[in-house]
């Protein structure tokens, strides 16, 4: 493919997302009732009183549901902005126009030789299925941030690494961008960026205020949090009689009794495991082009979020986000796991806010909806692993090979 591509996308991408953001608004301002807990607490209560705090000068020391990077202030902060309006109300606005930005982005990289606009109805199409909790957590402003690093690394490594360090500073997981930069100059280029800006920003944030990486230490005593993988052991066990119960701690609802920290254990050691896959197919891999970075910062957010001791269901608009970057190149292999993904988003809504009671309880829908919603999860990590290790290490047989530009150059990959 040569010259300047159009995205063929027209008017409907906007329509559609005007049309679904329209009801996410209704829903977090209270005009649409959903049923379940109320979601904008968070914003309203919790995001309000670390906003106090944080005005005074100081991060949220003795408060442990604090378990955020020290850039996470920015996003706590940022209904300042807006002085005009509620903080809540401020809040949403701006997380409004991060939803309007990254579907910007998309859409002006579908203009691109290689790419189409299948990203932008991802995103289009992904978010609300989220429901009102999209609007009503910060993550999407932290998924902007790296679906924009993903975009601009394609051909400026070291954009993809300062932003990559900003978005781990909000919130640790954007750092597993750089896991696939192709060897070599784009790898230097790209981690040195990411070590420096990380670096400055760390130290900025340090002497801003006191505290900033308190948060350490509250990550680190967390449990097993009712959704996880983990957790479905516990909502079976209470079935025939095991003794724990449920318990609101450190931000989240968790169990708590026997063999719990034994299950948060293993999880931590899935975590490794990933982890070693991840070292062992950057090791061998060969065969880096233009998606490769995206589709391997989707299998690395996909393995970690289903080993995770907390899936909570605002960590899926990352991984819609990052479906969406892989599905804009035109020699995606992640169609399937993109797609898992979208439907586990559907299902995640069912599960919290609608279903969450049944979720506590651990009754039969309850379980049915958490189990359907993990198995879609680990389906799409497995697949998408698989896919990645046979696009690009040596000596893996490929099909469906197709021309795809890398650095202007046409190369073949599996699609």
């Amino acid at each position: 493919m040569t010259g300047r591509a159009s995205t063929g996308a027209g008017p409907w991408p906007y329509a559609v997302w005007a049309l679904t953001r329209a009801w996410l608004l209704a829903c977090v301002f209270k005009v649409v009732t959903v049923p379940g807990p109320d979601v904008t607490v968070d914003v309203s209560v919790i995001y309000r009183s670390w906003y106090e705090v944080l005005l005074t000068g100081t991060y949220p020391l003795d408060d442990v549901t604090w378990q955020y990077p020290p850039g996470a202030a920015l996003a706590v902060l940022s209904p300042a902005l807006l002085p005009f309006l509620e903080y809540a109300a401020a809040f949403f606005v701006l997380v409004l126009l991060c939803d309007a930005l990254t579907l910007g982005l998309l859409l002006y990289a579908g203009r691109r030789p290689g790419i189409r606009a299948a990203g932008a109805w991802v995103w289009v199409v992904g978010v609300p299925l989220l429901g009102p909790t999209v609007y009503a957590r910060y993550d999407l402003m932290v998924t902007a941030v790296a679906v924009a690093a993903l975009l601009a690394g394609v051909r400026r490594p070291r954009a993809l690494g300062a932003l990559a360090a900003f978005g781990a500073l909000l919130k640790g997981w954007p750092a597993l961008l750089l896991v696939g930069v192709r060897k070599g100059r784009p790898t230097r280029a790209a981690w040195g960026s990411a070590v420096l800006a990380g670096a400055g920003l760390a130290v900025s944030f340090a002497l801003w205020m006191p505290g900033a990486f308190a948060f350490l230490a509250f990550q680190r005593d967390r449990g097993t949090e009712v959704e996880s993988l983990g957790a479905l052991v516990f909502h079976g066990a209470r079935q025939f009689g095991w003794e724990g119960r449920v318990e609101l701690r450190y931000g989240s609802l968790e169990f708590v009794g026997p063999q719990v920290e034994l299950v948060s254990t293993l999880a931590l050691g899935l975590g490794v495991l990933a982890a070693g896959w991840l070292v062992l197919w950057r090791l061998r891999a060969g065969s880096f082009a233009a998606h490769t970075p995206a589709e391997a910062a989707f299998t690395a957010v996909l393995l970690f979020t289903v080993t995770s001791r907390v899936i909570s269901p605002q960590y899926v608009v990352w991984l819609v986000g990052l479906a969406a970057v892989c599905l804009a190149f035109r020699a995606a292999a992640m169609t399937l796991p993109a797609v898992l993904v979208l439907v586990a988003a559907g299902v995640t809504v069912l599960e919290f806010p609608v279903g969450f009671g049944h979720v506590v309880a651990s009754d039969a829908w309850g379980v049915t909806l958490l189990f359907v919603r993990n198995g879609l999860l680990v389906a799409a990590s497995l697949i998408a692993a698989r896919r990645l290790w046979r696009s690009t290490v040596p000596g893996v047989p490929r099909t469906d090979a197709a021309p795809l530009a890398v650095d202007g150059q046409p190369s073949r990959v599996a699609r």
